[in-house]
C-alpha cells in the first residue's frame, strides 16, 4: 500500500496539473479575446490616421466605427456612441456631394463602397469641411465678375474716345494740307514751321489712337486675326525703312539696311510691317542727332532673324522684359522727356508671337538698344499655306 507521503505527493501533482490547465484556459480565452479585438483596433487606428472625418458602415446600415474627427465635426463628443442605422443603409456606388449645414458650414461627403472578392462589406463615409474653400471660390467669382465688367467698361470707353478723337484729328490734318497748298497763299518760314508742328503732332495722335484701338480689339477678341501669305523679307524691310526714312533724316540719323538672301517667309506682311514701324520709330525717337539706325536680316536655320539696332539711350537690363507689357516704359524713357504710351512694343510682341516667333531686346554693339525678331520661316503650325508673294503697296491700312 502507498504511504501517506506518497498520497500527499500525488495530490500536490494533481493540483499543479489543474493549475496549469486553468492557466492555459485563461491564456486561450485572453488570446481569443485579443484576436477578436484586433480587427476592431486595426480599424480604429486606420480611421484615426485619415485626415477627414470618417465612419465605416456595415452591410446592414449600422455604424461599425467612426474617428474623432467625425465626432468633432458633428459635435458628438461626450454623447452616446453611434447606434446601428445611424447612417443611411444600402449598397452604394462611389459618389460625392457637397452638403450645406444649418450652421453655415459646407461639407464634402464621399462614399466609397467596400468590397472583397465580390462580397459587399459596407461603405467608408468621409467628410471634409470645405467652408473656407467655398467662401474663397465665391469671393473669387465675385472679383472676376467685377473685373470683367471693369474691363468691358474700359474697352468701351477706349473705343468710344478713340473714335470721337479721330474725327477732329482728320479735320486738323486735312486743313494742314490745305494751308500748305500755294493756292491759298504763301506762308512765311515761321508759319510753315508752325503748321508742320501741328501736322506732326496730329499724326502722332493718330498713331496713338490706332494703337489704343488695336489694343482694345486684341483684348476683346483674345488676339488678332492675321492674314497669312508669302512674304519676301527683303522687300518688306525696304518698304519699312523707306516709310520711316523721312522721319529719320529729319532727326539727323543715318539708316543702314542689310538683308541676306533667303526663303520666302509665311506671315502677315501688313502686321509685320507694323512691328518694324514701331521699332524704327522708337529707334529714331530715342537716338540723338548724328546717331545711326541699322536694320539687318538673315535666315538662321528654320528662322528669319531681323535686328533693329540704334545708338540711342538703350534699355536698362532690369526692364528688358517689362517694356513689352502695355503702358510700361523704361525709366530713362519716362524721365528723358520722350513722348510715348508704351503700347507699341506690347502690340509688336503680340504680333510676333502670333507668328510663332519671339522678340527680345539687348545692348547694341555700339551702345544703344538692339531688338531681335526671330520668325519661323514656315510660320506657326496652324497658319495656312501661302500663295504668291505680296506685292508692295497692296496691303490694307490699319
Amino acid at each position: 500500500m502507498p504511504s501517506e507521503d506518497e498520497d500527499e505527493g500525488e495530490d500536490r501533482g494533481e493540483g499543479r496539473t489543474e493549475a496549469r490547465d486553468r492557466v492555459r484556459v485563461r491564456d486561450r480565452v485572453r488570446d481569443r479575446d485579443r484576436d477578436r479585438d484586433r480587427p476592431q483596433a486595426l480599424l480604429d487606428a486606420l480611421l484615426e490616421a485619415l485626415p477627414s472625418g470618417a465612419a465605416v458602415q456595415s452591410p446592414d446600415g449600422g455604424v461599425l466605427a467612426a474617428n474623432r474627427r467625425f465626432h468633432r465635426m458633428f459635435d458628438l463628443d461626450g454623447r452616446a456612441a453611434l447606434a446601428p442605422g445611424g447612417a443611411p443603409g444600402g449598397r452604394h456606388v462611389h459618389r460625392t456631394a457637397e452638403i450645406p449645414l444649418p450652421d453655415g458650414r459646407t461639407l464634402r461627403r464621399a462614399i466609397e463602397p467596400l468590397r472583397h472578392e465580390g462580397a459587399y462589406l459596407g461603405a467608408l463615409w468621409t467628410y471634409d469641411d470645405i467652408t473656407e474653400r467655398k467662401r474663397r471660390e465665391r469671393d473669387l467669382e465675385r472679383d472676376n465678375v467685377a473685373l470683367t465688367e471693369l474691363a468691358r467698361q474700359r474697352n468701351a470707353f477706349t473705343a468710344a474716345a478713340s473714335h470721337e478723337l479721330r474725327t477732329p484729328l482728320t479735320s486738323i490734318i486735312s486743313f494742314c494740307e490745305l494751308l500748305t497748298d500755294p493756292a491759298f497763299g504763301a506762308l512765311t518760314h515761321e508759319q510753315a514751321s508752325f503748321l508742320e508742328a501741328v501736322r506732326r503732332n496730329a499724326d502722332r495722335m493718330q498713331r496713338v489712337i490706332s494703337d489704343l484701338l488695336l489694343t482694345t480689339r486684341m483684348r476683346a477678341t483674345a488676339g488678332l486675326e492675321l492674314e497669312f501669305g508669302a512674304v519676301e523679307v527683303d522687300r518688306m524691310l525696304l518698304d519699312a525703312v523707306l516709310d520711316r526714312m523721312g522721319a529719320a533724316q529729319e532727326a539727323g540719323l543715318f539708316t543702314v539696311l542689310e538683308c541676306a538672301a533667303g526663303p520666302v517667309l509665311r506671315g502677315d506682311r501688313h502686321r509685320l510691317q507694323n512691328v518694324l514701324a514701331n521699332l524704327l520709330e522708337n529707334a529714331a525717337k530715342y537716338t540723338p542727332a548724328g546717331g545711326r539706325i541699322s536694320v539687318t536680316a538673315a535666315p538662321r536655320g528654320e528662322f528669319w532673324e531681323i535686328e533693329v539696332a540704334d545708338t540711342g539711350i538703350g534699355v536698362p537690363e532690369e526692364f528688358r522684359e517689362e517694356i513689352f507689357n502695355g503702358f510700361v516704359r523704361a525709366p530713362n524713357a519716362r524721365t528723358g522727356g520722350y513722348p510715348g504710351t508704351g503700347l507699341g512694343l506690347a502690340i509688336s510682341r503680340a504680333i510676333v508671337r502670333l507668328h510663332g516667333g519671339t522678340i527680345t531686346v539687348g545692348d547694341a554693339a555700339g551702345g544703344g538698344a538692339s531688338f531681335l525678331i526671330r520668325l519661323p520661316v514656315t510660320g506657326p503650325p496652324d497658319a495656312p499655306v501661302p500663295g504668291p508673294p505680296d506685292a508692295p503697296g497692296t496691303e490694307e491700312g490699319p
